[in-house]
């Protein structure tokens, strides 16, 4: 079994490798590689869950060379469930950019460029998930955060480097910190391997440890977006394509999480910064709703409730009790599946209306039901309605912040719930807006044509001033004032071209996020075996005892 390991790393980094020496040939031939791939590493993924569960943590020695020469990795029953979440989440992204591609008759931008940097991307994702080391760990932030500045700045539109740019300049120095703070486990210890760093950081003094610990937390916080470390994110992640977008928020973040989750409980057990990790979530958790709750723009309202629920996952690692850790596991496989959805429905819904404007927006629900129901249902779950897996995630945890009984505790539960509410007014206000109202005559027409705008404000207020005319012929849904067909906007195109807007959805996109919705639904269906796994996983953390033996017998 431990030879399947590696595999969900392997995998993707060779069909990355066929697909650029493809080229953009072979469209169809090229599609059905990043599928099959993507597949292949959901049914591994599967088999190392079972396997960690069943039989312990699964490890595979590289060359088979032992640490502390060789490479380890290692899957239990934590790396291995945020395996089979991000594998699902992946390859449902994946067939969203297909019908993207397809709908935008732009397939050579996506297979030669979107598709070997995507394979890329997973990689590194599993690499993260999969590292019994500390430089291992790096070095698959690193092909993780390589692949991202290819995804972020695609199509060379203006606005996507400028924020590609601040993304790889925050990226670059969180990647300088956490290459010195390995140095510095190193100096001080002699090893990275994980496993054996547990004793080794124990007999440290207690400075020369809590510098190492706040070091490493710094730099897993920067790439988590917990406040105040999360000011780059919602200017950076909104211009992007949809696909991108979904795939950074949904699960870039979490594997920052993975990590803080990780160190905290292996290298660090106990409450010696629980404290100041409860502070941060309480922070994130206020500032990120009530930064969510004055936005006007559904990609920038969704990119704020992601810097909030940052908080309620750091909660749970804060209390460093096995509820509280059960609690955060549950909470992110749940946030990295609806938060990655509701980015593709506000995909959808740039393609319908042309614009993700709320004040721009209405009618929805009428003049696209399907799509109103795809942003119903995750919406919800994010906010916490009974009986959803938002909800189960959330009292998980504030029933952990109960047990911990400590006042920090009992005034982030308040500011749980509070954020919990704060998050169902801004989704219902998104909702109303896009959604529930009456069209409004800023609204595109289906048919209109989108243009690159990375021109001058004047330019723009040129095109955009002109009156609206009744569209009729084939072009027209509806027997209404529209406005003139041709608007000048940001490009959404993989390749940063022009885009019509449709009445219809793209069939691929459309079915990729129907899949991701019902996937956030078995959440709730399977809550009681989930929370059972996440409490043994949790449990099997705090032990550290089979993971480090698992590593070193």
């Amino acid at each position: 079994m431990s030879a399947l390991v590696p595999l969900p790393v392997i995998l993707p980094l060779c069909a990355a490798g066929l697909k650029l020496a493809i080229g953009a040939r072979l469209e169809r031939l090229q599609r059905f590689i990043s599928a099959g791939v993507l597949a292949a590493v959901l049914v591994v993924s599967l088999v190392l869950l079972v396997a960690a569960d069943r039989h312990g943590p699964q490890v595979m020695f590289a060359g088979g060379w032992a640490p502390p020469v060789g490479i380890v990795l290692v899957a239990d029953r934590l790396s291995a469930l945020m395996l089979v979440i991000s594998s699902a989440v992946t390859l449902c992204v994946l067939v969203y950019s297909v019908g993207q591609g397809m709908a935008d008759n732009d397939e050579v931008t996506p297979l030669s460029v979107f598709h070997p940097s995507y394979l890329v991307l997973v990689a590194g994702v599993s690499d993260t998930f999969l590292a019994g080391d500390l430089f291992n760990l790096y070095v698959g932030f690193e092909l993780m955060l390589t692949a991202s500045y290819v995804l972020m700045t695609i199509g060379g539109t203006l606005s996507r480097i400028r924020a590609g740019a601040t993304y790889a300049v925050v990226s670059l120095l969180s990647s300088m910190l956490f290459l010195a703070a390995v140095a510095m486990v190193y100096a001080a210890t002699g090893t990275v391997t994980m496993a054996r760093l547990p004793a080794r950081l124990d007999a440290l003094p207690d400075g020369v440890g809590m510098l190492i610990q706040i070091a490493l937390l710094g730099v897993f916080a920067i790439k988590a977006a917990v406040f105040p470390m999360a000011a780059w994110l919602p200017d950076s992640y909104p211009t992007a394509p949809a696909p991108v977008t979904a795939v950074f928020a949904g699960l870039l973040t979490k594997v920052g999480v993975y990590a803080i989750l990780r160190t905290q409980t292996l290298l660090f057990p106990g409450h010696r910064i629980g404290d100041v990790l409860m502070v941060l979530a309480l922070l994130s958790l206020l500032v990120g709703i009530l930064g969510a709750v004055a936005q006007t723009d559904l990609k920038r309202l969704l990119s704020f409730t992601l810097i909030s629920h940052m908080g309620y996952m750091v909660f749970g690692i804060g209390l460093a009790t096995r509820g509280g850790i059960s609690g955060a596991v549950f909470y992110v496989a749940h946030h990295i599946t609806v938060q990655t959805t509701l980015f593709l429905v506000a995909g959808l819904v740039e393609r319908r209306s042309g614009t993700t404007d709320l004040q721009s927006l209405g009618g929805l629900a009428r003049l696209s039901p399907l799509l109103g129901v795809m942003f119903f249902i995750p919406a919800m779950n994010l906010a916490g309605i009974p009986p959803l897996s938002g909800f189960l995630g959330k009292l998980g945890l504030l029933r952990a912040g109960i047990d911990d009984g400590g006042a920090l505790a009992y005034l982030l539960v308040a500011g749980g719930t509070a954020t919990s509410l704060l998050t169902l007014y801004a989704l219902a206000k998104a909702w109303n807006l896009a959604f529930w109202r009456a069209p409004t005559p800023e609204m595109c027409a289906a048919g209109t044509v989108l243009e690159d705008t990375e021109a001058d404000s004047d330019d723009d207020e040129e095109a955009t001033s002109g009156q609206g005319t009744r569209t009729t012929g084939p072009r027209a849904v509806l027997d209404r004032w529209e406005p003139a067909p041709v608007r000048r906007r940001g490009a959404a195109t993989f390749g940063g071209q022009e885009i019509t807007t449709s009445a219809t959805l793209p069939l691929s996109m459309t079915v990729a996020t129907v899949a991701l919705v019902l996937f956030g639904l078995a959440f709730t269906v399977l809550a009681g075996p989930l929370f059972s796994l996440t409490d043994r996983a949790a449990g099997e953390l705090i032990a550290r005892t089979p993971y480090v033996e698992a590593v070193t017998r």
